[in-house]
């Protein structure tokens, strides 16, 4: 007997557990079978999405194939496509714009149940108002802090019914980079002074988070959520489109590769610790060596339609069996439309590059 013939952990493991017989030699068309879902999803199930500008692509995806996302501040009539997106309507299933790091997602979720008072939670710009934990939904701001305060109790009502009546939480992790009031521990989507506010290094700090706190913080989000709605099943996905800038001090190559592992790594720690915690791997179905770089841009950053559409179509196989039950539409006029300008607020940092 060899030592290859002996009996050891490895001898009866599937193919994909291997990379020569999972991976090397493969093309991506056979790489659909990458995720077993631990639950099902079907199009009658209640969803919410939130997370960063990757997560509205998912969105749309789902829309197109007729699930059921949430969306409890629709658009008021009169608004066309692009207003309404412009405003920060239908991009997800409240009007809370991106959230980027799961510190976001645990604090909005703090604030609308357990009565967390954000610190310098209103910024200025010239003689409007803004709603710094969602800048950009209000392209021109508002008249005053209390009309801002108003529209913001508002959108806390309905993020409550989000999470109490979703029976699938979809979460997009896409930064680990973030700017924290220093005083209060808030933190925000976009650096002060970006879209509005005025940057002031003794008033905020750069906070760089760990896998241990991307951990912690999906786990007090989930816990919350839970309380108010027991049922609640979670799927996490790491963005695959790469940052646009780092405030490190590293290169941004360097700080793009310990974002996306210590993403990875927080997501997949809570998805081993629940049953209801899933990890779709959208990120590695765009990045893995097979796809080269023929899912991005060319700005190498950004990711195409056909990258998205490899991600979901694993994403559906996986979750609902293909989801195919459904008919195509008559004709072109018929089809939903998935190609949509994606709203990104970190784009706006694009304008202090040299």
């Amino acid at each position: 007997m060899t030592d290859c013939d002996a009996r050891t952990p490895y001898t009866n493991l599937p193919p994909n557990a291997f990379w020569r017989s999972a991976v090397a030699g493969r093309d991506m068309e056979t790489l659909g079978s990458i995720h077993q879902a631990k639950f099902a999803i079907d199009r009658s199930m209640k969803i919410a999405m939130a997370g960063s500008c990757f997560a509205q692509q998912i969105c749309r995806h789902l829309r197109a194939r007729g699930f059921t996302v949430l969306d409890r501040e629709p658009a008021p009539p009169g608004l066309t496509p692009e207003e309404a997106a412009q405003y920060g309507f239908g991009l997800y299933s409240a009007r809370y714009g991106n959230i980027y790091t799961a510190r976001q997602l645990r604090q909005l979720a703090e604030e609308a149940f357990a009565d967390l008072v954000p610190g310098d939670a209103i910024w200025r710009k010239d003689d409007r108002f803004y709603d710094a934990l969602r800048p950009t939904v209000e392209p021109n701001g508002l008249a005053s802090a209390l009309a801002v305060r108003q529209a913001r109790r508002f959108h806390l009502r309905q993020v409550r019914e989000v999470i109490a009546t979703a029976e699938i939480f979809v979460f997009t992790l896409g930064l680990n980079e973030t700017w924290m009031h220093t005083q209060s521990g808030t933190v925000y989507p976009t650096a002060p002074g970006v879209v509005c506010g005025d940057y002031n290094p003794a008033k905020y700090q750069f906070k760089n988070l760990t896998a241990t706190e991307i951990h912690d913080d999906l786990l007090a989000f989930f816990t919350l959520a839970r309380q108010h709605n027991p049922n609640l099943k979670m799927v996490l996905t790491v963005s695959p489109q790469r940052p646009i800038a780092t405030a490190t001090g590293q290169h941004v190559l360097t700080a793009a590769a310990y974002s996306k592992a210590v993403l990875r790594a927080g997501a997949g720690q809570l998805e081993s610790e629940h049953a209801d915690v899933d990890y779709f791997p959208s990120f590695e179905m765009v990045t893995n060596p097979l796809a080269g770089n023929r899912y991005f841009n060319p700005n190498l950053r950004t990711v195409t339609d056909a990258g998205v559409a490899v991600a979901m179509d694993a994403f559906f196989a996986s979750y609902a069996g293909g989801a195919q039950e459904v008919p195509p539409p008559a004709s072109a006029a018929e089809a939903p439309d998935t190609h949509e300008e994606t709203v990104c607020d970190e784009e706006l940092v694009e304008a202090f590059a040299p």
